[in-house]
C-alpha cells in the first residue's frame, strides 16, 4: 500500500484547487470543476473562491457563468447545502444526494403541515403547492416574494402559537421551493439583488438549461460524485467522503468499489482512497499563500482537517456545527483569517507565524483581494470566533 504523507496532500490541494500562484485557472467553470462544486450558501463565496484560484476574472464574469451562460449552476444537493455545480455534474445529484434530502424533507413538510392543522393530508398538501408554483412559473420566473403573492398555497405561515421563544411564524413558500429545487424541477435563476447576496428569481428548469438529461440512479449518481470528489480532495478517508455526501456508509462503500478506488496509508495511520489512474506522487510545491472565504471548498472538504490545520485553531476558525469562517493559508497550512474594515480593506488576524517571506506573500494576496473587491465589503452569516474578535474596534 502506497503511503501518501501530509506533506504530499498539502502539495495536492496547492495544485488540484488552484492556489498556488502557478497553478491559477482562467474560468469560472475550470474553477467549479476543480474543485467538484463551489459552496453557495452565502452568496460572496462563490464569488471570492474563484477569486482566490484565477487572475483577471471580475465578479461580473462569474455572474455571467452563473446566469448568461449558464455552465455552472445552483443546486441544493449534499448535507442540504447549496452548491454551484458544473452543469454536467447536476444528474448525478439529481439522483442521488438532492435526492435523499428531498425524501426528508417531503416527510418533515408533510409532517408540519398536519400537525398545524393546515392540511389532513400533509403530502397532498404539498403536491398541490408544487402543481400550482409551477404553473406559475410556467408564466415565467418570479422572486419568492412574487410567488408569494400571486400563489394562494405559497402565501401562508406556520407556526408562533406557542409563548416559547424559539417558536416563530415562517412562511410555508421557501418549504415547497426548496423541495421543488431539490429534485431539479425548478433552479436558481438571476440572481435579484448584489453578488455578494442570495435573492433568487426561481424559473423553471427546462427553461433555464434547455433539454435535460435524466437524473443518474442512487448508485451511479453517487459513484459520479464520489469519482469527482477523490479528483480533487483524495486522498480521503471513507469519514471524509462520507460527510462531504452526507450519505451512508454502504453508499460510500459501494461508490469506491463502482470505482475500483485504491487504499494508501495516511500519515495519521487512517486509510485513504484515490483513484485508480491517480496514485503517482505529487512532488513538493513552492510555498503558496491563499485568503478563502467562508465556507470555502478547500476548507469543507474534509471531515478529518488535521493536516492542514491545527486542531488547537479549530474553536477559533469554526463554529460549533463546523461551518467555517475566513482562512488565511500559507505553505499548505491554515495559519489565521482575514476581515475587513469600514472602507472594504482586507486585514489579517493570524493565530501562527508564519516567518518573513509568509508574512509577505498573506499582505500581497490582502492586497489583491481589496483591489479584487474594490470597495465591496461582505456580510458573513458564518463569522468565525476569530473573524468576530478581529472586527472589534
Amino acid at each position: 500500500m502506497r503511503h501518501v504523507s501530509d506533506s504530499e496532500r498539502r502539495s495536492r490541494i496547492a495544485v488540484r484547487h488552484a492556489l498556488s500562484p502557478t497553478h491559477r485557472l482562467d474560468s469560472v467553470e475550470a474553477v467549479t470543476r476543480a474543485m467538484t462544486v463551489l459552496h453557495a450558501t452565502e452568496a460572496a463565496t462563490v464569488h471570492l473562491a474563484v477569486a482566490a484560484r484565477t487572475e483577471g476574472l471580475t465578479p461580473a464574469d462569474v455572474d455571467a457563468a452563473l446566469y448568461d451562460d449558464r455552465s455552472v449552476v445552483k443546486q441544493l444537493a449534499m448535507r442540504r447545502t447549496l452548491f454551484v455545480f458544473p452543469r454536467d455534474l447536476l444528474p448525478a445529484a439529481w439522483g442521488s444526494a438532492s435526492a435523499r434530502v428531498a425524501t426528508s424533507e417531503r416527510k418533515r413538510v408533510a409532517k408540519a403541515i398536519a400537525g398545524a392543522g393546515i392540511a389532513a393530508d400533509g403530502d397532498a398538501w404539498l403536491d398541490a403547492a408544487r402543481d400550482a408554483t409551477l404553473a406559475r412559473l410556467a408564466a415565467g420566473p418570479a422572486s419568492t416574494t412574487q410567488l408569494r403573492a400571486e400563489v394562494p398555497e405559497l402565501a401562508g405561515m406556520i407556526g408562533g402559537d406557542t409563548d416559547k421563544s424559539w417558536d416563530r411564524p415562517v412562511p410555508v413558500a421557501p418549504w415547497v421551493l426548496t423541495h421543488l429545487g431539490l429534485e431539479g424541477t425548478i433552479v436558481r435563476g438571476r440572481n435579484g439583488g448584489h453578488w455578494r447576496l442570495n435573492k433568487p428569481v426561481w424559473t423553471r428548469a427546462d427553461d433555464w438549461l434547455g433539454d435535460l438529461d435524466e437524473p443518474l440512479d442512487e448508485a451511479a449518481g453517487y459513484a459520479e460524485l464520489v469519482r469527482r470528489w477523490l479528483g480533487t480532495f483524495g486522498p480521503g478517508t471513507t469519514a471524509d467522503i462520507q460527510w462531504w455526501l452526507g450519505s451512508t456508509k454502504g453508499a460510500v462503500t459501494s461508490a469506491l468499489a463502482a470505482l475500483g478506488a485504491v487504499e494508501v496509508a495516511l500519515d495519521d495511520g487512517t486509510t485513504g482512497w484515490l483513484l485508480p489512474d491517480d496514485t503517482d506522487e505529487v512532488g513538493p510545491v513552492e510555498p503558496w499563500a491563499a485568503l478563502l472565504p467562508t465556507l470555502d471548498p478547500t476548507v469543507m472538504g474534509w471531515k478529518s482537517r488535521a493536516f492542514y490545520l491545527d486542531p488547537a485553531h479549530v474553536p477559533y476558525l469554526f463554529d460549533t456545527n463546523g461551518n467555517a469562517g475566513t482562512t488565511a493559508w500559507w505553505d499548505g497550512r491554515i495559519v489565521g483569517c482575514w476581515v475587513q474594515d469600514d472602507e472594504g480593506v482586507v486585514r489579517l488576524s493570524l493565530l501562527e507565524d508564519p516567518g518573513p517571506d509568509g508574512h509577505d506573500a498573506l499582505h500581497a494576496e490582502a492586497a489583491r483581494l481589496t483591489a479584487w473587491l474594490d470597495g465591496t465589503v461582505i456580510g458573513n452569516v458564518y463569522a468565525s470566533r476569530q473573524m468576530k474578535q478581529a472586527r472589534l474596534p
